[in-house]
């Protein structure tokens, strides 16, 4: 049975550690049984952003996308580690071109499926994708305060420049995907 005090106790426990090896140990557990985390933390029925866990050296956040659902390129500034109980993440990975400050191209991929655990560095730069029809729900863990946007970058994504994370907007992003989940929803029911 999946615990969630003891899920983040054992996430806390990693913070020393120079290796984010323990941390991702720990979040590979966790996905490893779908179904136990799910019973633990709820199943998918909308997509949101749910704090699990929020302090200055760690935030927990159960996300969960709506089909076909595309977060911007955005960057982190800490290191971060994504578990997946349920779906599917497509990642796309970007570089800063060089002699062109503020923007960013395409520079590798992975696709995450149920069941795996990926490890972010401090400055990757990715954007996210839920490729399929159906909700896709992940454990995603920051080394720090994922909602303080200081020094924090995201990228339009027609130009692909660079300017300021803004937390809210992207939680907001997350409702707006569920709105128009829930209005597809509706008309497949009709």
């Amino acid at each position: 049975m999946f615990d969630l005090d003891q899920f983040i106790a054992d996430l806390r426990a990693t913070l020393p550690e120079k290796s984010r090896q323990p941390m991702k140990e720990v979040v590979a557990r966790a996905v490893s049984d779908p179904a136990a985390l799910m019973r633990g933390i709820g199943e998918p029925d909308k997509a949101g952003v749910q704090v699990l866990h929020r302090s200055l050296e760690l935030t927990v956040l159960n996300l969960l996308w709506a089909p076909r659902q595309i977060a911007l390129p955005h960057d982190h500034r800490m290191p971060a580690l994504i578990g997946m109980y349920t779906g599917r993440e497509d990642n796309i990975f970007w570089r800063r071109l060089p002699g062109s400050p503020g923007r960013v191209e395409a520079a590798g991929a992975k696709a995450l499926c149920e069941r795996d655990a990926a490890s972010l560095g401090h400055d990757i730069i990715h954007s996210v994708t839920n490729p399929i029809p159906r909700l896709t729900g992940a454990i995603h863990v920051y080394g720090g305060d994922f909602f303080d946007p200081a020094h924090r970058s995201e990228w339009d994504p027609e130009t692909l420049l660079e300017g300021p994370f803004d937390p809210e907007r992207a939680v907001r992003r997350f409702e707006e995907a569920n709105a128009i989940f829930a209005n597809g929803r509706g008309r497949q029911e009709q």
